[in-house]
C-alpha cells in the first residue's frame, strides 16, 4: 500500500484559484471509523428497523460466481414485503417523492413498487476507502465550486456540508479505472413501440488510476467513446468525450464521427440541455449518469437527507432474458423486474441562477448516502411544472467492487413517453478492469477507428 502521507502532498501541491467554499475536516476522521462509514454514511440504521446497519456490504463475489458471467443476485429469496400503487399511495406519501407520485397517478392501472428488505450493499475497493480518509483532511471547493482541490481517487467529501460537494461525491464515484459496457437502449413510444439502439461504451477513469493528483491528471477526469453498433442508420456513429474535473478552467472536449459524412468534428454541444444522442429527445446531454458535467448553471441547495423508496440491487432486470422485449411496456417498464427499498438519501435541488438558460429550470436530486449515487431525479420545466422523472437501477459489481446503474430510465410525463438502457447481458457483461491507455481515446485514434 502507498504511504498516505506520500498521497497527501501530492494532493496538498495541487491548487486553483477562486474562493473556497468548504474546508477540510481533519476533526472528524474518526469517524469514518466509528459511526459513519468509509464514504461518511451513516453506519447505524433507522429507529423503526427499517433501514439496517451498514455491516461492509458486498465486498466480495458469490462462491459461485464466475468473471464474465450475468452477475448473481445475493438476495434472490427475498420476496416484495409491500407494494405501493396508485390505491395506497397517499398512506406512504412520507416516503415517496413527487415524481413517484406523478407516476403512480399518470400510470395508475400498470405502475406499482415492489418494495423489497433493505439491503446496504453498496461498497468500494478499500484503496477508495483509504483516499476518501485523505481526502477528507484536505478536501475544498474552488473557482465558486466548479472545481475542488487537495483531493484524489476516493470520494472527495465524506462530510458534505452543501449540494455542490454531493453532487462532486456523485461525479467522482469510483466506476472502475478502465471500462467497458454494453447497452442497449429503448426510446419507447406511448404504445410502447420502440427499436433498440445498440451502444459500445468505453470509459477510461483518469481521477481513480492508483496514483493520481489532480496535478498529474491535468484536470481531465475521464475519457470516454461511445460507438452505435445498431441499427444500420446509425452505426458506426462515435462520439469521443474528454470530460474536465474544473470545466471553469477548461469545458469537456468531444469529437463525432458521422458515416455520411465521413470525417472527424469537434462536437462542443455535448454539453448542458442540448440534446442526447439517439434518444429521441428524451433526454439532454446532462441527464447521463443522472447527472454529469459542469454545474455553472445552477445553484446547488441542501435540503437534507430524509428516508425514501428507491430502486436498489437491480439484479433481477439486470439478468434478465430477451432485453427489452421482456420489459418495455406502454408507459414504463414492468415494475414487476424491478426492485425498490427504503435508504437514506439525500435531496439537493438545483436552481437555475439569473441569466442562464436551460430547458429544467429546477431539478430536484436523491443521493444514496452508501454510495453518492443519484437514484431517483426530477425535471421541471419553464412553468414549474412536472416534466420529466429519471430512476436509477444500481447493482453492485462485487467483482469490483462498486455501486453503479444497471438499468437507467428517463420518463416524460407529458407526452407519456420514456427511454431507458441497460447493460446488454447478450452483447458482454460489463468490465471495470481493462488496461487502457489515453493514446486510445486521442482524435486522431477516433479517426483510425472511424476508418475500419
Amino acid at each position: 500500500m502507498r504511504d498516505s502521507l506520500a498521497v497527501l502532498a501530492a494532493c496538498l501541491l495541487t491548487s486553483a484559484s477562486g474562493p473556497s467554499l468548504a474546508g477540510p475536516h481533519p476533526d472528524q476522521l474518526d469517524r469514518l471509523s466509528r459511526d459513519l462509514t468509509p464514504v461518511g454514511a451513516e453506519r447505524q440504521g433507522s429507529a423503526d428497523d427499517h433501514i439496517p446497519a451498514w455491516e461492509g456490504g458486498l465486498q466480495r463475489p458469490p462462491d459461485d460466481y464466475r468473471a464474465g458471467e450475468t452477475h448473481l443476485d445475493p438476495f434472490a429469496a427475498d420476496t416484495p414485503i409491500l407494494r405501493i400503487d396508485a390505491g395506497n399511495a397517499e398512506d406512504h406519501a412520507a416516503v415517496l417523492t413527487p415524481g413517484q407520485l406523478a407516476m403512480l397517478a399518470a400510470y395508475s392501472d400498470t405502475w406499482f413498487l415492489p418494495v423489497y428488505t433493505t439491503r446496504r450493499s453498496a461498497a468500494f475497493p478499500q484503496r477508495i476507502y483509504e483516499m476518501t480518509r485523505v481526502n477528507g483532511a484536505t478536501g475544498e471547493l474552488v473557482n465558486n465550486g466548479e472545481g475542488v482541490s487537495g483531493v484524489a481517487e476516493g470520494f472527495p467529501f465524506p462530510f458534505p456540508e452543501n449540494g455542490r460537494e454531493l453532487i462532486w461525491n456523485h461525479r467522482l464515484k469510483y466506476k472502475g479505472t478502465g471500462s467497458r459496457r454494453d447497452l442497449d437502449m429503448v426510446a419507447v413510444t406511448a404504445e410502447g413501440k420502440y427499436q433498440p439502439v445498440r451502444l459500445h461504451i468505453e470509459m477510461l477513469g483518469l481521477y481513480h488510476q492508483p496514483g493520481a493528483t489532480l496535478e498529474n491528471i491535468d484536470n481531465r477526469l475521464l475519457y470516454w467513446l461511445q460507438t452505435i453498433e445498431s441499427p444500420a442508420r446509425l452505426a458506426g456513429s462515435l462520439l469521443l468525450v474528454h470530460e474536465s474535473l474544473n470545466q471553469a478552467l477548461q469545458p469537456r472536449d468531444a469529437w463525432v464521427y458521422n458515416p455520411s459524412q465521413r470525417r472527424v468534428i469537434r462536437a462542443p454541444n455535448v454539453a448542458y440541455d442540448n440534446p442526447s444522442s439517439a434518444a429521441d429527445g428524451l433526454t439532454v446531454a446532462d441527464m447521463a449518469d443522472m447527472f454529469n458535467g459542469a454545474m455553472d448553471h445552477f445553484d446547488w441547495v441542501l435540503t437534507g437527507k430524509r428516508e425514501v423508496i428507491v430502486p436498489y440491487n437491480a439484479y433481477r432486470v439486470h439478468a434478465i432474458d430477451g432485453g427489452f422485449d421482456n420489459i418495455a411496456r406502454p408507459g414504463h417498464l414492468d415494475p414487476g423486474s424491478l426492485r425498490y427499498e427504503r435508504h437514506r438519501v439525500w435531496v439537493v435541488e438545483a436552481h437555475l441562477k439569473p441569466g442562464q438558460r436551460h430547458i429544467n429550470p429546477r431539478r430536484t436530486y436523491y443521493l444514496d448516502e452508501d454510495s453518492y449515487q443519484i437514484l431517483v431525479a426530477e425535471h421541471y420545466d419553464e412553468r414549474g411544472a412536472l416534466w420529466r422523472y429519471s430512476e436509477a437501477h444500481p447493482i453492485v459489481y462485487y467483482e469490483v467492487p462498486t455501486l453503479w446503474t444497471t438499468v437507467e430510465t428517463h420518463h416524460d410525463l407529458q407526452s407519456r413517453r420514456y427511454v431507458s438502457y441497460r447493460v446488454n447481458n447478450r452483447g458482454g457483461i460489463a468490465r471495470f478492469d481493462l488496461d487502457l491507455s489515453p493514446a486510445e481515446f486521442s482524435p486522431q485514434a477516433l479517426r483510425r477507428k472511424a476508418r475500419r
